[in-house]
C-alpha cells in the first residue's frame, strides 16, 4: 500500500466483509452424491452456469436444474440450495464496526461477484445480527454482479464503478482477496490491495483511517 491519501475505499465482498469457505459448498455437494463437483466448482475456476448467476443471466431455478446431472435424481431444490448457501459462513461484528469507523472519513463503496442464492442468505442474517435492512446502510453505493450484469475481473465493472460515483483511481483503493482480480484492477490503472490468505481487513486499519503501509 502506497503512501498517499485516499478519499475513497472500494471492498471486496466475499473473503474481505463476510467469511465465506468454498470447500463447505464442495463437501456439501459430494455428501449429496455430486460426481466430480470438486472439479466443475472451485474458487479459482467457474464452469459457465456459475458465472451465468453471478451475472444474473440465468434464474435461481435454471441454476438448480443446471446442477443436477452432477447429483441424484431424488435431490430436492431446498438441498441444492442449502448445499450452495454453505459457501457463507458470516460477518465477523468486527467488520461491521470497522465501516461504520471509516464512514465519517472516506466514501464506502461495494463491489462484489455475487449471486441471487447468495444473497437472499446473507440479507436476513445482516437485518438479523446488526439491524441493517441492506447493504447500502454500510455504503454509500452498493455493486453486485447478478443486479449489473457485470463480474469482475472484467474492465466493464471496474469502469462503471468509477464512472458513476466520479471517483478518480488516484484517490481510490480497492481491497481485494483474489489476485487475478487485484492484478486485473492493477492493469486498468487501479490502486489495488491483495488481501492474502491469513489477513484480515481490520488489520489494515485504526481509528477509522487506513494505516500507512510502504
Amino acid at each position: 500500500m502506497q503512501e498517499r491519501i485516499y478519499r475513497n475505499l472500494i471492498f471486496d465482498f466475499g473473503g474481505v466483509i463476510i467469511d465465506i469457505d468454498f470447500q463447505r459448498t464442495i463437501n456439501s455437494f459430494i455428501a449429496l452424491g455430486a460426481t466430480q463437483f470438486n472439479e466443475v466448482y472451485s474458487k479459482a475456476t467457474q464452469s459457465g452456469l456459475f458465472d451465468k448467476l453471478d451475472k444474473g443471466e440465468v434464474s435461481e431455478d435454471d441454476f438448480v436444474n443446471g446442477l443436477r446431472p452432477w447429483l441424484p435424481a431424488n435431490t430436492s431444490r431446498q438441498q441444492i440450495i442449502a448445499a450452495w448457501n454453505d459457501i457463507i459462513i458470516g460477518i465477523p461484528e468486527r467488520r461491521i464496526r470497522l465501516l461504520e469507523s471509516l464512514k465519517p472519513n472516506y466514501r464506502l463503496f461495494l463491489l462484489s461477484n455475487t449471486n441471487i442464492t447468495h444473497y437472499n442468505q446473507y440479507i436476513p442474517e445482516l437485518k438479523s445480527n446488526y439491524g441493517y435492512d441492506n447493504l447500502n446502510g454500510l455504503f454509500e453505493e452498493v455493486f453486485l454482479s447478478f443486479k449489473l450484469g457485470m463480474r469482475k475481473p472484467d474492465r466493464n465493472i471496474f469502469d462503471y464503478v468509477f464512472s458513476s460515483m466520479n471517483i478518480k483511481k488516484e484517490e481510490t483503493l480497492f481491497i481485494d482477496d483474489s489476485k487475478h482480480i487485484i492484478e486485473a484492477a492493477q492493469s486498468y490503472g487501479i490502486q489495488a490491495f491483495w488481501l492474502k490468505d491469513g489477513m484480515d481487513v481490520t488489520d489494515l486499519f485504526a481509528d477509522g483511517k487506513l494505516k500507512v503501509e510502504g
